[in-house]
């Protein structure tokens, strides 16, 4: 009887043992944390090149930018220029000139493990340096007879000023390692621009075609790379 006892007690000791082993090692695994990169990404909105390319009376160059400050938060810009030539029925005008957006991306999307993608919002403000040019234009003079004459004169206004806020809504999806693709939607609200004399700003470098309600849309495909200082 003792015998049986013993050989009882001995066999729950090691299983004992063996479920401390198995839940330490468990414990070990669950303590293992995957790091991200913390840096500066830098890239281009490769959308406006290929709208010169199809638009000829369109061109337009932006540098984006953002800087990790925490798990979620990231200070963001764009940098660019731009040039339009708008058609109306009785105008012909062009506004052309360098913009600058400061602002921040807040990330809502939860990764997983050791990816690095992003579902964000992000608010931004806008400061454009224009000049414009009044091509041609016809007076809201004449009638079906006798009608206004087109003058072909043109007239710039240089120095221009444009400030706005936007908010964006965008995706970022990391295709190869630091390598990023993203789409941004954004909508815009005038805050104040400055209009050539005599003749209303039609578009503003940054914000796009200037509607009556003084807002706007954009959109901006990039491609962006991040350059890692700190892992955490």
């Amino acid at each position: 009887m003792y015998k049986y006892i013993i050989s009882l007690c001995f066999i729950i000791v090691c299983l004992q043992g063996y479920s401390q082993k198995t839940n330490n090692s468990e414990i070990k695994k669950d303590t293992i944390t995957y790091k991200t990169g913390y840096g500066l990404r830098i890239g281009v909105d490769i959308s406006k090149p290929a709208l010169s390319f199809v638009d000829k009376s369109y061109s337009g160059l932006e540098i984006v930018g953002d800087y990790r400050i925490s798990k979620n938060w990231y200070a963001a810009t764009e940098l660019g220029y731009e040039k339009e030539k708008t058609f109306e029925d009785f105008t012909t005008s062009t506004s052309k000139g360098s913009y600058i957006k400061l602002g921040l991306n807040y990330n809502a999307y939860e990764n997983w493990l050791d990816m690095n993608n992003e579902i964000y919002v992000g608010m931004r403000y806008g400061f454009a340096l224009f000049d414009q040019t009044l091509h041609s234009y016809k007076p809201n003079v004449g009638n079906t007879y006798f009608p206004s004459n087109t003058i072909e004169t043109p007239i710039t206004d240089t120095g221009l000023t444009a400030h706005w806020t936007e908010f964006q809504l965008g995706i970022k999806v990391e295709t190869f390692k630091n390598l990023f693709v993203s789409a941004s939607f954004s909508y815009k609200i005038m805050l104040s621009v400055d209009d050539q004399t005599n003749f209303k700003t039609l578009y503003a470098p940054g914000f796009n075609r200037v509607f009556e309600s003084n807002t706007g849309f954009g959109f901006n495909y990039t491609l962006s790379y991040l350059i890692p200082f700190v892992n955490k």
